[in-house]
């Protein structure tokens, strides 16, 4: 039986800002729509959490039993390392994901968009299809496409719509630059199963570009993402905030490019979690700035 500490760990807390880094960008994108409402954030919030949580799960109970986490550099498996039973893991993906959905329906109803219901149908799906079921798209390589797709794109653009009920440039640019950071922890972490994925027969794009390559592409993103909000700069000149962000992206970059030790790239996953969390931080106060200093 795995301790409370240890399914807390299988949780991977670390990644948590991640879930809330686009809730908080696309709430300050409603804010300057005149339009920001707390309790449809905080039911966002929730949504994207429970569904980080159970992405976790999910992934520790697929590739617990799929063997790829049997020798690994990182943080605790509960399948992987037999610290808790395959379904019981499985069952605390699904329960996650049955708390998101009750979330998502209350936001849905508050907000009256239904058709997010059937985003919130692909969301579960997705998250379940990243390394469960017959034919899973991270072991093809596409888990960096849906993850700038859902917790970058969907998590939002969704936050953003069910409180102004439209979109607005602030909001793409939250969205993309969220998304390539989330890419980006992505790449930080498949760079360092490198060769256990690749053994595993798990062709990541870390895999298939090759470790250098893939390492290079790791600070690319984040200095899109970074950069990307200057192009709001003319209506929203606070968001040159974002670039007090710059010195934290040096030391993540600097292990990213140069840790040849696969377990000195562990602390980048933090660091890249607490960046994008940064961001939308940084980007929401421009946001409120200048609407409110106007």
């Amino acid at each position: 039986m795995a301790t409370a500490a240890q399914w807390l760990e299988g949780a991977r807390p670390r990644t948590l800002p991640m879930a809330l880094a686009p809730v908080i960008a696309g709430s300050a994108a409603a804010f300057g729509l005149g339009a920001f409402r707390p309790l449809n954030a905080v039911l966002a919030a929730a949504v994207a959490v429970l569904l980080q949580v159970g992405v976790n799960y999910a992934n520790d109970y697929s590739d617990g039993i799929r063997g790829t986490d049997d020798v690994r550099v990182g943080p605790l498996r509960l399948t992987g390392s037999g610290a808790a039973r395959a379904r019981d893991v499985k069952h605390a993906a699904f329960a996650c994901f049955a708390l998101a959905m009750v979330a998502g329906a209350a936001l849905i109803i508050l907000s009256q968009a239904w058709f997010l219901l059937l985003v919130g149908v692909g969301c579960i799906a997705a998250a379940w299809g990243y390394t469960g079921g017959k034919n899973p798209y991270g072991y093809l390589g596409l888990g960096d496409v849906f993850v700038f797709v859902f917790f970058g794109l969907v998590a939002t653009l969704g936050t953003t719509y069910t409180q102004a009920g439209q979109l607005s440039g602030p909001a793409w640019v939250g969205a993309i630059s969220t998304g390539l950071i989330a890419m980006a922890l992505l790449m930080a972490n498949n760079v360092r199963d490198i060769p256990t994925d690749r053994e595993a027969g798990k062709l990541t794009l870390a895999v298939r570009l090759g470790d250098s390559t893939a390492r290079v592409s790791y600070v690319m993103m984040l200095a899109a993402a970074v950069l990307l909000p200057l192009f709001l700069i003319d209506n929203h000149p606070w968001v040159l905030l974002v670039l007090l962000l710059v010195p934290a992206g040096l030391m993540p970059s600097w292990l990213m490019l140069k840790g040849k030790k696969r377990r000195s790239l562990i602390p980048v996953l933090k660091q890249t979690s607490l960046i994008n969390l940064g961001f939308s931080l940084l980007f929401a106060l421009g946001i409120v700035l200048t609407e409110v200093l106007a």
